[in-house]
């Protein structure tokens, strides 16, 4: 047996971390002597590794409990899902790294936007598409994309060109949202549309959907330059690769905003 505090060099944690691991019944002592000391088999030096194990990947003590007894089948998705996590909170503060970075530069007297997004003028011909329009939260774009495929596949439409989202809202609102999921085809059909021709001021946005605002705010300081151009129809995110076969940094995605000269 070993003492608490042969335990606690053991494994490099504090007795008093052990004794809140015993409170919150991740790690009980094998026996406590009538002094009150508290004592462990080197077994469970096992379960202490698993516990710091699972709390190295962000979980909180509370939710390490139900993990403890489950078996790698069991944990896989839970892990999986950590992993994901994980990467949207990475994306997250690479997003924060980049606009920091942009302003540092910019108070430097360095044109940060107009070297990262090039904003150019172009002329979006028109389009026949078949679409969806929705009012849906953020989280479930992904949803609505697919019943786009679904739909089109069921009317025997053929994708003829990349698929694309319009926002519709006067204001925005990542809760609640009027946006059309359009996808391009090649024939007349039910449902089938004509998107009409625009000019428009554009950017290639390279890399996460979750760093996508960077391409707006570039647009934007264009717009407060170019005074003589207004917004005349829906912003447009334009899908120039498929998400499930590219890795998330490889992403190529086209932000369009109609506009006519005043």
């Amino acid at each position: 047996m070993l003492t608490i505090g042969e335990f606690s060099r053991l494994g490099r944690i504090t007795p008093r971390m052990l004794r809140h691991y015993d409170a919150l019944g991740l790690l009980h002592p094998e026996a406590v002597g009538e002094n009150g000391y508290r004592y462990y088999r080197q077994e469970q030096l096992s379960g202490l590794v698993r516990i710091q194990w699972l709390s190295g990947y962000g979980f909180s003590l509370h939710e390490i409990g139900p993990l403890l007894d489950m078996d790698d089948r069991q944990l896989l998705p839970l892990l999986q899902q950590r992993r994901l996590a994980l990467y949207r909170e990475l994306d997250g503060r690479r997003a924060l790294l980049h606009r920091l970075e942009a302003d540092i530069l910019h108070m430097e007297g360095v044109p940060i936007m107009e070297k990262t997004y090039r904003v150019i003028l172009m002329e979006d011909p028109e389009q026949k598409v078949f679409s969806i329009r929705r009012t849906v939260g953020v989280d479930r774009y992904h949803e609505l994309f697919s019943e786009l495929r679904r739909e089109a596949a069921a009317r025997g439409l053929i994708q003829a060109g990349p698929i694309q989202m319009l926002y519709h809202d006067s204001n925005f609102s990542p809760e609640r949202s009027d946006v059309e999921a359009q996808m391009v085809v090649a024939q007349d059909g039910p449902g089938v549309t004509v998107k009409p021709r625009y000019t428009c001021a554009a950017v290639q946005h390279r890399g996460s959907y979750e760093n996508l605002h960077l391409a707006y705010e570039a647009l934007c300081a264009w717009l407060a330059e170019h005074v003589e151009y207004r917004p005349c129809a829906p912003a447009m995110d334009r899908y120039l690769n498929d998400p499930h076969q590219t890795p998330a940094d490889e992403l190529e995605t086209g932000v369009l905003f109609p506009v006519e000269r005043v």
